[in-house]
Order: C-alpha cells, then sequence, then structure tokens
C-alpha cells in the first residue's frame, strides 16, 4: 500500500513539473534568447533566491552530503560549513556587482557573453573556451543528477534503474525544453519549498524515535563524533565554499534579479534557506546512523534519507517527502541543461557559425537542440556502472567550474587591471590544475578545487600584470558598473 501512494504521489508531482513547463511555453511562444535563457531580468527575489539555491542543491545534499556523514562521521561536516560560508559570501560580495556588471556590458546574459563584452573583445576565444568547459562539466554535472532520480525509483518502487533514469531524463528534457529560464526558476522555487520541507521533517521527526545510546556507532566508528579528524578534510570540506564564486548556472541567477534592490532581498532569503538545508542535512546524516544503524547497503546506494523516511512515515507522507529527492535532482540538471545550452547557441552557435545572423526563433531551437543532446549524453553517463557515486560526479564539475571561472569572475568585478588575456589565461590554467591534480594527485586527499582556484587566480593576475592594461572605453565600463544603482 505505501508503495502505491507513493507512485501516485511522484505522478502528480511530476504532472505538475510539466505543466509548469507547458505555461511558460504557452505565455511565451514569441520571446526571444533574453527571455528563454534570463528570463528578460525579470526574477521576483523569493523566485530567484530559491531558484539559485534549488538549482545549487542537487540530489546529493538528500543521498551523498547525508550517507557520507552517515558512513564517516562529523569529520564530514566541513563540507557543509564550507558551502554556507561560500553561499553567503557570493550572495553578499558578488552577486550585487555581477549584477550591474553584465547589465553595463551591453546587457550580457551569458557568463562567457559577458567575460568577452566586459573587455570589450572581438575575440571568439573566450566563448568558445567557455563553452567547451560548460558541455563537458554540465554534462557530468547532469548525469549524477539523472543517476539519483534513477536510484529513488528502483529503491521506492523497484523500477528498473536505467528505466528509472530515461524517465527522469525524459520529464526534465521537458519542461527546460518548453519553458527556458522562467520555467526553470518557477518549478526550482516549488522543489526548494519542497526539498525544505522534507529535511526538517524527516530528522525532527527521527529525533524522537532515538533512544540515545552511542555506543555501538562508537565501537563501529570511533571518531564518528569527531569533526576534527585531518587537515586535509577540513581544509577540503572549507574548499567547498570557492566553488560559488564560479558556478554558471547558479550566479547566473544572480544576473536575473529585476533589481539591485531585490537583490538584497534575495540575498536574505538564499543564505537563510541553503543554511537550513545544510544544517538537517548533516543532522540526517548523524540521526540516520543512530536509528538505521550501519548498513553497507544504505552507504553504498546513498539510502539514509530514503531508509529514514520510508521507516518513520506512512505512504503519502513518505511519497510527499522522497518527491523532495526528485525535486533536488530536476532542479540542477535543469538549470545545467539551460546553461549549456545557452552558452553554445548564445556564445558559439550565433557569433561563430551564424556570424550573428541568426533570428530569435532559430536561437531558441538551437537552445532547445542542445538541451536534448547534452541530456541523452549525461544519460549514458549515468547509467554506467562505473561513472563513479553521485557524490563523485558532483564534486568532480563542481571543482571545474569554481576552479575555471570563480577566480576571474571576481577579479572582473573588483580589479580594473584585469585584461581579456588574463581571464582567458585564468579560466585555462583553473581548469586545467584543477583536472590534472584529480588525475595524477587525488591521493594528497586535498579536494582538486583549491590548487586549480589558487593557480587560475595567480595566472589571471601574472598575465593581465604581464600585457597590456585595458583601454580607456574598458576601464570606462568598470567605472559605470561600480556607479550602477537600478
Amino acid at each position: 500500500m505505501n508503495n502505491v501512494s507513493e507512485i501516485v504521489v511522484f505522478i502528480v508531482y511530476l504532472a505538475f513539473m510539466i505543466g509548469v513547463g507547458l505555461y511558460f511555453f504557452l505565455r511565451s511562444k514569441n520571446a526571444g534568447e533574453k527571455e528563454y535563457f534570463l528570463g528578460g531580468r525579470k526574477m521576483g527575489p523569493w523566485v530567484s533566491a530559491l531558484s539559485a539555491g534549488a538549482s545549487d542543491m542537487s540530489a546529493w545534499v538528500l543521498m551523498g552530503l547525508p550517507t557520507a556523514i552517515y558512513a564517516l562521521g562529523l569529520g564530514q561536516i566541513w563540507i557543509p560549513v564550507g558551502l554556507a560560508i561560500g553561499y553567503a559570501l557570493s550572495w553578499i560580495f558578488e552577486a550585487p556587482r555581477l549584477r550591474a556588471f553584465s547589465i553595463v556590458a551591453d546587457d550580457a546574459i551569458t557568463i562567457p557573453q559577458y567575460l568577452t563584452r566586459r573587455f570589450r573583445s572581438k575575440s571568439y576565444a573566450l566563448q568558445l573556451v567557455c563553452a567547451i568547459i560548460f558541455l563537458v562539466a554540465y554534462t557530468v554535472y547532469a548525469a549524477s543528477s539523472i543517476k539519483a532520480a534513477g536510484t529513488l525509483f528502483h529503491t521506492v518502487i523497484g523500477l528498473d534503474e536505467t528505466v528509472a533514469m530515461y524517465l527522469a531524463a525524459a520529464i526534465i528534457i521537458a519542461y527546460t525544453f518548453l519553458g527556458g529560464f522562467s520555467a526553470v526558476c518557477w518549478t526550482d522555487f516549488f522543489q526548494g519549498l519542497l526539498m525544505l520541507g522534507a529535511l526538517l521533517v524527516a530528522p525532527i521527526f527521527a529525533a524522537s524515535m532515538i533512544t540515545g545510546d552511542t555506543s555501538t556507532i562508537v565501537a563501529e566508528t570511533p571518531n564518528f563524533y569527531q569533526p576534527l579528524t585531518s587537515w586535509q578534510d577540513i581544509v577540503s570540506g572549507l574548499g567547498w565554499g570557492l566553488g560559488y564564486f564560479g558556478m554558471p548556472h547558479i550566479i547566473i541567477r544572480f544576473m536575473s534579479v529585476e533589481s539591485q534592490k531585490a537583490l538584497k532581498k534575495s540575498a536574505s532569503i538564499g543564505i537563510t534557506w541553503t543554511t537550513l538545508i545544510l544544517i538537517f542535512a548533516a543532522l540526517v546524516g548523524v540521526f540516520g546512523r543512530e536509528l538505521l544503524g550501519y548498513d553497507e547497503e544504505i552507504y553504498r546506494n546513498n539510502l539514509v534519507f530514503i531508509s529514514m523516511v520510508r521507516r518513520i512515515f506512512p505512504g503519502v507522507i513518505s511519497g510527499i517527502l522522497l518527491s523532495a529527492i526528485l525535486a533536488a535532482s530536476m532542479s540542477t540538471a535543469d538549470s545545467q541543461l539551460l546553461a549549456a545550452a545557452s552558452a553554445f547557441s548564445s556564445d558559439v552557435y550565433k557569433p561563430i557559425v551564424r556570424g550573428n545572423k541568426a533570428t530569435d526563433r532559430e536561437m531558441l531551437w538551437t537552445g532547445r537542440m542542445v538541451v536534448l543532446i547534452v541530456a541523452v549524453v549525461a544519460l549514458v553517463i549515468a547509467s554506467n556502472p562505473k561513472a563513479g557515486t553521485i557524490m563523485s560526479l558532483v564534486s568532480n564539475a563542481w571543482g571545474v567550474f569554481g576552479a575555471a571561472f570563480g577566480p576571474v569572475i571576481l577579479l572582473s568585478i573588483y580589479w580594473k587591471r584585469l585584461n581579456f588575456h588574463g581571464t582567458l589565461a585564468g579560466i585555462i590554467a583553473g581548469a586545467v590544475v584543477d583536472i590534472v591534480w584529480l588525475a595524477f594527485l587525488s591521493s594528497t586527499k586535498v579536494y582538486e578545487i583549491i590548487p586549480g582556484f589558487i593557480c587560475g587566480l595567480v595566472v589571471a593576475v601574472m598575465v593581465s600584470l604581464a600585457t597590456k592594461k585595458p583601454d580607456r572605453e574598458v576601464e570606462s565600463l568598470f567605472d559605470r558598473a561600480i556607479a550602477y544603482r537600478e
């Protein structure tokens, strides 16, 4: 009976998501690329804040992170601590300036477009490099979300995991394909509320069922309640926060907010939401271990949240709470697909392939085709048993984005001397060092985003200083963006 109730809830939820996409498709059939990829810069503070948070908190926050804490203990707590700090700093110090700079830079609607226009460059090198990184990293990132949805359907209703992945991908493609940025943001808004509700309810009820005897846990994992494990755990965990400064599908939300005033309200809402999500995700891991005991299957398949909810609640309630995993998976995958599509269609297809002759309709359909292609490749990766865990897929993509784009985005809004050559070199250096560290130096147990971010920052500064300084027009753009108040 529980399974039937959960299935009914899932069907209703998925139908609602497709309905949102269809609504925005019918409402904006004649809209242009700015509407499709950035919502016309009309997002209010609540939608933009929860959309930014939901697009960030993929299924790893309900499956990967709690399970890591469930198995290894509080030594993993530094990941949510680093994320909370990084997210708050990005809203406070990056969001207001990035929105202003993107508007002053000829109303740029994508990150590669912004960086190119920021320096008044006619070269397509930066846009092409960015698009390549976007397509590769977002495909890996989207694969983690599709994999999580497959695990959920397989565990809850017994559906074949590969079939479940295809179903989840089809739903995500449908509303992203139809409604674009507005549909993605509004579905993310509802999904953000659902995720928060699920993470608030589950650990509170679990706590009431715990006996308080922790002797078995301490015997199995002596350092379970010890957060100060190793310097690598602490540094790597805090290093996750660096990712926020360069995560395109998150910082694009900063650019979409309707005004600088609304941005302040969005920051308050977004920081509060994310902090609560991270706190309660950690509690799910701790209480899950105390309630369920250690189970190798739970650890191997990232099932602590699912197992906890199904043990505590009846079918309808568990179905609603487990829909939060679908929400987390879809709210991230849709944003990644749209960001990859915008990077290719706006930054490669339109200026390089078509020479800026592409019509708005052509751009919309090009973006939709990219959404479809990236989703299919992500699906192939997710269905490969050797692709890695949900957490590892997320950490790999997160590291590349943070190392490649974080340093240059921050420098572009705070350092007047940064030039086009420094920006291009910084992006390449950050991405290459991140990937090389992951491939050859992962045994150091230091998260690759840290050396990648540092190298990207140093290279961007050194190359900028070694080459010609920005001309008067670029410096004037910097000054106008700093003074922007609308």
